[in-house]
């Protein structure tokens, strides 16, 4: 198996795995820091071993290769199928405007971004996962992009959003670029996942090099309550 088929797993097993919560063949990453959790393979003993992971009516995020339908114990929040693109070579957009890394000040506007604009899972500690670059106009944060899962090799690009009232400017296409550069200065490979029904956002990653790799299908499941 390719370590991009289960990557939230080889993430919490490798490059990320002090963040790991772990109970047998389960993982997920603190709730504070994202949603996400994962297992080695499917199975009704993977799903128990998650279970234990969370309180009642807690939810967990998993990336799974195939849609499955919804374990005892559990109800399904959410099903989506995403690609998961990997970049190839694309060249930089044209715009480069400021970029700002930012720190823990700039949490609270980073929630209310992410709470905004829907990129993803988005925590109060989700930008101890890596490094996260920003946009501000006006002394406000507009725009955002990230690194989140990272295991040998590869870094993933995440929570790319845009404040509506700032759409078309070229801000993601020049944060996912800068993220980009500085994943490949390590040697790393980029990748990232997008809905499959996001059909500008996969043409702006197309622009900039990424090619779709793959289907995966994202599960936001909640436990019930004891």
């Amino acid at each position: 198996m390719h370590a991009l088929d289960n990557p939230i797993w080889q993430a919490l097993t490798t490059s990320q795995a002090e963040f790991a919560e772990s109970c047998g063949q389960a993982r997920r990453f603190p709730p504070e820091v994202t949603s996400l959790g994962a297992f080695s393979s499917p199975s009704s003993a993977a799903y128990d071993a998650l279970a234990e992971l969370l309180s009642s009516d807690e939810v967990v995020a998993l990336l799974l290769e195939t849609q499955v339908a919804t374990p005892a114990g559990w109800t399904m929040v959410e099903a989506a199928p995403f690609l998961q693109m990997i970049y190839q070579d694309g060249k930089p957009p044209v715009m480069s405007p400021e970029l700002i890394e930012l720190t823990e000040p700039d949490v609270p506007e980073m929630l209310a971004l992410a709470t905004l604009t829907q990129p993803g899972p988005f925590g109060r500690r989700t930008r101890e996962l890596g490094r996260y670059l920003g946009i501000r106009r006006a002394g406000y944060l507009v725009a955002m992009a990230g690194e989140r899962l990272r295991m040998p090799g590869y870094t993933e690009v995440s929570a790319v959003c845009t404040h509506p009232d700032h759409i078309g400017q070229g801000y993601a296409a020049a944060l996912i670029t800068a993220l980009v550069a500085r994943i490949r200065l390590r040697r790393e490979q980029p990748f990232l996942h997008v809905r499959q029904e996001n059909t500008r956002a996969i043409e702006l990653y197309a622009r900039l090099g990424f090619i779709t790799r793959r289907l995966l299908h994202m599960v936001v499941l909640r436990k019930h309550a004891a």
